[in-house]
């Protein structure tokens, strides 16, 4: 029996678990380790079946409600219940969405589809006790919360991730998105000037940055691996394989590599769109004995391969800021990536890691090797300090506290 001064918080997430969200995984049970009440929602299942899940993600997908399962029979069961207790509120989301709609009729039947889903969040709402939820990204997740907060009347709040969120700012009502919210979580310095930029100077008072980060007992820095000791480089990319992450610059630095003479060999762990793609990429280099495509992989299985890794390199066009380049630096592997968005306030170039303009093949090639030819000590200085970055401004221990702390004071605590 929960604690009276204990609010129900709802998480909604567009799909729980999956590969992509790990993070928020672990953030939902941080925060439950804190003695928070978490309820979660996803509107989608999770993005693999349940033999591919790891034990926690498994454990989760079991007490998680999945909104689109509920199907036409749930929701017409949730309108139905909804209508008999406050049905001014739910005509009154309906034309909320349409007018959220604009003049752009073909994104009505997606408008209501929003509105249906919503309908079904705050059945299960109700059914739950919720005093308030959060929602992860600004994206479609946070047009159903906007909608479910309108009709219900329970607040909600938006952890804000960028740098996709910002590309269509009206498409994507982030304005009307930020105003109802209750309070803006932001993941970065980077992703609150976004926000800033988009939301009145008389709102910026409900933005909050609140970093993620990694569990630094989970991840154990382990001894330096000096590189350049004659053996090859092995590099490690985990990620999509889609534009934004820039995986096709990293396959042809490695080609420069190998024509300068360097032993070395990657590892891209991840699926996605541009598998096939870049393995025609890999092919016309003639890479093949060098270059390994994993597929996706589950958090357990991505250890190993951070295990035998020499760098990790993440060669990104579009990012927030990436948990991998942090449970890499946790971990003690020398990180690479590109000068873009949150990632900076990560990595200090020359200090804790490297960075490189985004898309420029032969400064990601001249990093790498570098790195080889770095001094044994001073490797092991950045690894170290990169591992200090880690503990002290993205230790999940002390951050996921910030986010109890806004949580608890914004849920409208119901008696």
């Amino acid at each position: 029996m929960k604690k009276e001064s204990t609010p129900r918080i709802g998480y909604l997430i567009s799909q729980y678990p999956a590969f992509s969200h790990t993070f928020i995984l672990r953030e939902v049970l941080g925060l439950r380790a804190l003695g928070m009440d978490i309820q979660v929602a996803s509107i989608n299942a999770p993005d693999r079946p349940d033999d591919r899940l790891t034990h926690d993600e498994l454990v989760e997908k079991n007490r998680t409600f999945f909104v689109k399962q509920v199907g036409a029979k749930g929701a017409l069961i949730a309108l139905l219940w909804l209508m008999l207790r406050s049905p001014g509120a739910v005509l009154s989301g309906l034309l909320s969405a349409l007018r959220l709609a604009g003049s752009d009729v073909r994104s009505m039947p997606l408008q209501i589809a929003y509105w249906a889903e919503a309908l079904i969040l705050w059945h299960w709402a109700e059914l739950e006790k919720l005093d308030h939820l959060h929602v992860h990204f600004a994206t479609p997740a946070a047009m159903v919360g906007l909608l479910f907060s309108q009709m219900s009347g329970i607040p909600y709040s938006i952890t804000v991730h960028g740098p996709d969120e910002f590309y269509d700012i009206s498409k994507y009502r982030l304005l009307e998105k930020f105003e109802a919210a209750s309070f803006l979580i932001c993941i970065s310095d980077f992703a609150r000037s976004q926000v800033m930029r988009v939301l009145p100077y008389k709102h910026w008072g409900k933005i909050h940055v609140c970093r993620l980060g990694v569990f630094p007992e989970q991840f154990p820095c382990r001894e330096p691996m000096i590189v350049g000791t004659g053996r090859p480089l092995n590099l490690l990319c985990v990620g999509r394989l889609c534009e934004a992450k820039g995986q096709a610059v990293l396959i042809q630095a490695v080609d420069d590599l190998v024509r300068r003479g360097l032993d070395c060999q990657l590892t891209l762990v991840g699926g996605g769109e541009l598998r096939a793609e870049l393995e025609e990429l890999v092919a016309a280099r003639q890479l093949q004995s060098r270059v390994v495509f994993t597929g996706p992989l589950n958090q357990d299985q991505v250890r190993e391969h951070f295990a035998q890794a020499d760098a990790f390199v993440l060669a990104s066009f579009a990012e927030g800021v990436p948990i991998v380049l942090m449970e890499a630096m946790a971990l003690g592997i020398p990180v690479f990536s590109t000068r873009i968005t949150g990632i900076p306030e990560l990595i200090t170039d020359g200090v804790n890691g490297t960075l490189v303009p985004a898309g420029s093949i032969s400064a990601l090639a001249d990093a790498l090797l570098a790195q080889v030819e770095l001094p044994a000590e001073v490797q092991v200085s950045r690894v170290m300090l990169a591992r200090r970055q880690l503990e002290q401004r993205y230790n999940l221990s002390i951050n996921i506290a910030l986010l109890r702390d806004l949580l608890t004071q914004h849920a409208n605590r119901r008696i």
